[in-house]
């Protein structure tokens, strides 16, 4: 009779057993409310959920080692494959996240009910994104890189030393022989790799001795060597601070005082107060490397800078002028010093202020599916059905983000397209993407061009039809459109498309509006570009869409479609095609609008956008791994307050889920229970269960059930209680809840 991982006690044995019918791991638990310490430093000392940490010292640093109780805080992967990569020397975006001393409402992995949370959603403008707080070794909460890596940015920890304490640190292992720093190197890389973040920012900021300077260059190359060996893609960034001769001051720029740092790692990280004769000298500096200096701007505009706040633009235009990269400190100034209540407004308003100096990357996999939740919400929403009410924060949640905008014509300006996020409405998730926009008299539709940026508009009519000239470009909808002209663009991608893709667009149009709706898409490579079929799917067509015979039917396509084609719950479309390409590379994703036939009044439209899916057909038709190997450790149990005279208190279930999944195949684990009592055997002459409660969201193969209210046992009977864990494939469908994993809990109390 194996024993609970992580449990000591002969008396909290747990005994279990695998029912072959149903493939169910049963549980038996005796009551016991004799506490179950957690490390703290893993774990909420009062709710014992699961967070993300910290180091604060050399000497924690250097005991630690990988720990089972850390899987929390492991990443699902590396980064998404990205064009173009950043290796490909241009000028690069860094953001260095500096809030409040970090670790806030974003150390709780599973998510919290934060009302007012901050939430960093314009990811296809940046490259590099470092969490930073003054502890000596920040590791980055895993939501934080999970949401990075989902938008194929490289995420990076900061090692950082400061003040007295920081020189008797640095000192300790920087001044003696090379074991020393090599260990601490080891360390750093270890925990990158164990973690599957990306790197490290290394910030000295306190005074070193000769023997400490001198040790230092060798430090920072063993580092970048180690990482670059261990992690692929990693970097290592100095931050301008300590100079050759080990004093600590700052330089505002490279130069040969701090040369000796950047030639030992991949980049350097200017300090803020420069003018624009600083960047003039860095140019002979850098060299063939001026991607790899960052040139810091303070956004609180603190001290002496060329611009901040609402004019941060000024400073990156200078930057961006000399070919520099760019390192923006602490654009949380937006939610730390503005309303609360105006934070979204005054974020893209922030960040619509620096567009034009920040270059975009692609995203070149799929599935690509999102439904532009932003991992929060005042509510959450399955697929069309709430599920819950209340304010509620998981950065771990948020799916891959759009470009947002506002677009005018040119000319008179009467026609324009708004994109921005939207807690109001959801299809999946807290939120969703809202676009409204006018239609002036006699213009067919409003867009964005891709080239420019710039709205424009057509007043041809057309048919659904392929074209290509540069580019090949594909208008999706069910009536006959204006001439395909690239609409509000949402996301730029380089994907190498397989012969034959399913694409899908869930929307709602609010009002009365009649706008015509179409999903578009442009293609490169037009030259050898071959667009062939375009096909409406439904339900009721699935089955045949199949590439090849099939001894089985295709399953995994058949819930794709699912939906397809039908007027869903709260007014939500879902519109599907299929789409045979050969030769080409899939660019961008496009939402055009067109007036109703016969209009020539002004149009104006507002349409909520739930989700975009553009999925390989062929993946559709390997079958779908199963959730094994429920276990349950970690068992808790607290008295609950008594629900009424007469009535016995209730009981509050802590307990940790493992369970076995290829995590490459899927989004996330939404995690299940049904709570009931019952007897006789496990499994065996029970009612049937409850319609499932949701608990929560999990990114890796376990989650910690906190505080969960259960039955009292009666006496002589067992209490029971089920968890199921669902797998949300990266393709975007329902898995049947007869597919889930699951384990039952039957618990009793103790004998008196």
């Amino acid at each position: 009779m194996p024993t609970s991982p992580g449990r000591g006690s002969a008396q909290r044995i747990l005994a279990w057993h695998l029912i072959e019918e149903d493939q169910e791991a049963v549980f038996r638990e005796v009551v016991s409310f004799t506490p179950d310490p957690l490390p703290d430093r893993y774990y909420d000392k009062d709710t014992t959920k699961p967070i993300s940490f910290y180091l604060s010292s050399l000497e924690e640093l250097l005991a630690w080692t990988p720990d089972v109780e850390e899987g929390f805080n492991v990443a699902l992967g590396p980064p998404e494959c990205r064009q173009p990569p950043l290796s490909s020397g241009r000028p690069r975006t860094l953001i260095c996240h500096d809030m409040m001393g970090g670790y806030l409402d974003d150390k709780f992995i599973q998510g919290s009910a934060a009302q007012t949370p901050y939430s960093f959603y314009h990811w296809q403008y940046i490259d590099i994104f470092v969490y930073f707080s003054h502890h000596t070794v920040t590791i980055p909460p895993v939501s934080w890189t999970n949401a990075a890596h989902r938008h194929g940015v490289c995420m990076l920890g900061t090692f950082i030393t400061e003040w007295k304490k920081g020189e008797q640190l640095c000192e300790a292992f920087l001044a003696g022989d090379a074991r020393s720093h090599q260990a601490v190197a080891d360390q750093l890389v270890l925990m990158a790799q164990f973690f599957r973040f990306d790197g490290w920012l290394i910030n000295i900021e306190n005074s070193l001795s000769l023997a400490a300077v001198g040790n230092l260059p060798h430090f920072l190359r063993y580092l970048t060597a180690r990482l670059h060996q261990q992690v692929p893609r990693g970097l290592v960034l100095w931050y301008d601070s300590v100079v050759s001769s080990g004093q600590l001051r700052w330089q505002d720029e490279l130069n040969q005082q701090n040369r000796v740092f950047f030639d030992s790692c991949d980049g350097f990280f200017t300090n803020y107060n420069w003018r624009e004769e600083h960047l003039e000298r860095m140019l002979g500096q850098a060299g063939e490397r001026l991607a790899d200096v960052y040139v810091g701007v303070d956004v609180f505009a603190r001290g002496s800078v060329v611009g901040g706040r609402f004019d941060t633009d000024k400073s990156l235009e200078l930057i961006r002028k000399h070919g520099f990269s760019a390192a923006l400190f602490a654009p949380g100034w937006v939610y730390e010093c503005l309303e609360k209540a105006d934070f979204f407004q005054n974020q893209d308003k922030f960040w619509s202020l620096l567009e034009r100096y920040l270059p975009t990357h692609s995203i070149c996999s799929l599935p690509f599916v999102t439904s532009f939740c932003l991992g929060m919400g005042t509510r959450r929403v399955c697929y069309g059905q709430e599920e819950a009410v209340g304010p509620w924060y998981h950065p771990n949640a948020q799916e891959i983000q759009p470009l947002f905008g506002e677009h005018r014509l040119e000319g008179d300006g009467r026609g324009w397209v708004k994109t921005h996020c939207c807690l109001a409405d959801a299809w999946n998730g807290g939120s969703s993407l809202l676009i409204r926009g006018v239609i002036p008299p006699k213009v067919g539709n409003v867009a964005v061009s891709v080239q420019e940026s710039q709205l424009s508009a057509c007043g041809c009519a057309g048919t659904l039809q392929a074209f290509s000239s540069c580019r090949s470009e594909v208008v999706l909808t069910e009536q006959p459109a204006p001439l395909p002209v690239p609409g509000e663009r949402l996301f730029s991608l380089q994907v190498p498309v397989p012969p034959k893709i399913f694409l899908s667009l869930v929307y709602k149009l609010e009002g009365p509006s009649a706008v015509g709706v179409a999903l578009e898409l442009t293609t490169g490579d037009a030259g050898s570009c071959h667009v062939g079929g375009i096909m409406m799917l439904n339900a009721e067509t699935s089955s045949r869409h199949s590439p090849r015979p099939l001894r089985v039917p295709p399953t995994k396509l058949a819930r794709w479609v699912g939906r397809c084609g039908q007027q869903l719950s709260g007014g939500w479309v879902q519109r599907c095609y299929e789409v045979s390409l050969r030769g080409c590379l899939l660019q961008d994703l496009f939402v055009s609008f067109s007036r109703p036939p016969g209009s020539q009044e002004e149009e104006n439209f507002t349409c909520r956008l739930g989700e975009i899916q553009v999925v390989d057909a062929n993946s559709l038709l390997a079958p779908l791994p199963q959730v094994q190997a429920v276990t349950i450790s970690h068992v808790r149990w607290q008295a609950a307050a008594s629900e009424g005279e007469g009535r016995p208190a209730g009981l509050r279930l802590s307990c940790t889920l493992h369970w076995s999944y290829l995590l490459p195949h899927v989004r996330c684990f939404r995690v299940h229970c049904c709570r009931g009592t019952g007897g006789g055997s496990p499994g065996r002459g029970l009612s049937e269960p409850e319609k499932p409660t949701f608990l929560g969201l999990a990114f890796i193969n376990r989650y910690r059930i906190v505080d969960l209210a259960v039955a009292p046992a009666g006496p002589g009977r067992d209490g029971r209680v089920e968890f199921l864990v669902e797998p949300v494939p990266k393709e975007g469908f329902l898995v049947p809840r007869a597919e889930w994993g699951r384990a039952a809990m039957l618990y009793s109390m103790p004998r008196t």
